[in-house]
């Protein structure tokens, strides 16, 4: 996509602090980090969502990020780590081109996280299973 940020830093357009580089997949350090070694691992080919992804292309993707993931918790020194991909608006996705964050973690960093767990009512559960065996096919 000509006006995709991330497509433009896989192309060499913009320059970033790459630390990885494949074929298919390239990471490289957020420009504004959550945490120090806060970095992004994206595909090279411009999609924007994972459903929009072969599970090939997926595969791909995800097989670099324990190796990343090891690499930025041995370069910080972090105790933890947050593994996280957005997907749409709607889930806090603000660049349109599908990317996986490694969010190293500490004790008190500040920085948060809310799980606002919920119950199903009563048959609920066997509602929502239904429909996402059902769409699964």
């Amino acid at each position: 996509m000509d006006d995709c940020i991330f497509c433009k830093i896989v192309k060499g357009e913009i320059p970033s602090a790459k630390v990885y580089e494949d074929d298919t997949v390239y990471a490289f350090l957020d420009i504004a980090p959550l945490a120090w070694g806060h970095t992004l691992v994206i595909p090279k080919k411009h999609v924007e969502r994972i459903t929009e992804m072969s599970a090939e292309e997926a595969a791909a993707l995800m097989s670099v990020v324990p190796k990343l993931a090891k690499a930025v918790l041995g370069a910080t020194g972090a105790k933890g780590l947050n593994v996280l991909q957005n997907n749409g608006a709607v889930s806090g996705q603000a660049v349109d081109h599908l990317h996986v964050h490694l969010i190293p973690r500490d004790a008190n960093d500040g920085l948060g996280y809310r799980w606002n767990a919920k119950q199903y009512p009563e048959g609920a559960m066997d509602k929502v299973h239904r429909k996402l065996t059902d769409a699964l096919g």
